[in-house]
Parts: structure tokens; C-alpha cells; sequence
């Protein structure tokens, strides 16, 4: 058995320890929410990646106690809101943002084509100024009378 085997199953002995007081005190109601991963590794002095890594056993276990408990950790929560309910709301974002680039790239193509149009205007504008003879200063002083 090499170090870290040993190591790993200390880190378990002290998991399964550290759930089965969670476990005690949800049950007997001195803690009112259900357990997490963050307090489990904290009583286990034990952290989350080496959970989530090496303990797949212990995590399972835990989310199964908090199923029980009507807590379900596979639905995503944000500000209360389940998961499809989030999605739902992002999709309709999703959509809002889309008919704004649509719109926006509309008006892009008829700004780039009145741009275009404006600069053929001014060529031949400045090829008729070019054309056009123009009057040369008089370097005689005018007569007077």
C-alpha cells in the first residue's frame, strides 16, 4: 500500500464520518438545510476537488440524503428559478438579441450602401471640377480711370 492509498482511505474514513454527523444533524433538525459538499469537506477538513475526484462514493451518498430530503441537486437553481424556467427566460434573451443584430446589420448594409453611393457623388462631382476651365487671376493691374 503506497502513501497515497493510505492518505485516500484516512480522507474517506474521515468523509463518511463527517456525512453521517450531517446526516445526524439534519435529522435531528440542528441543521435546517440540507448538507452541502462545501460544509461536508469543512467538518472532513477534506477539499471539494478531492471530493468531486477521488470520493465519488461519498458524493453520491450525499446527494441521494439530500434527495430524500426533497433537495435536488441535478436542477440548477439561479435567483429561485428552476432550470427550464432559466433556459426558457435565456431563449427568449436569445431571440430579443437576434432581432437586434438582424436589425442592426440591416441598417449597417443601407448606411454602407447610402456611404457608397455618396462617395461615387463626390467623384464625379470632383471629375466635372477637374473638367470645368477655370479663370485665371489677371497679373495686369486693371485700368483706372
Amino acid at each position: 500500500m503506497t502513501q497515497h492509498d493510505s492518505r485516500d482511505r484516512v480522507a474517506s474514513e474521515r468523509l463518511e464520518q463527517a456525512l453521517a454527523i450531517l446526516k445526524q444533524r439534519t435529522a435531528t433538525g440542528a441543521m435546517p438545510q440540507a448538507p452541502t459538499i462545501a460544509a461536508l469537506c469543512r467538518l472532513a477538513q477534506v477539499s471539494r476537488n478531492s471530493v468531486y475526484r477521488y470520493h465519488p462514493d461519498i458524493l453520491a451518498a450525499l446527494r441521494k440524503h439530500r434527495a430524500r430530503r426533497g433537495v435536488f441537486t441535478d436542477t440548477r437553481t439561479c435567483g429561485g428559478l428552476p432550470a427550464q424556467e432559466e433556459v426558457r427566460q435565456l431563449r427568449g434573451r436569445l431571440a430579443k438579441i437576434a432581432a437586434l443584430v438582424d436589425h442592426f446589420y440591416a441598417a449597417y448594409r443601407e448606411a454602407r450602401t447610402l456611404l457608397e453611393r455618396r462617395e461615387r457623388e463626390l467623384a464625379d462631382l470632383r471629375r466635372t471640377l477637374e473638367r470645368r476651365p477655370s479663370a485665371l487671376p489677371s497679373s495686369r493691374a486693371s485700368p483706372q480711370v
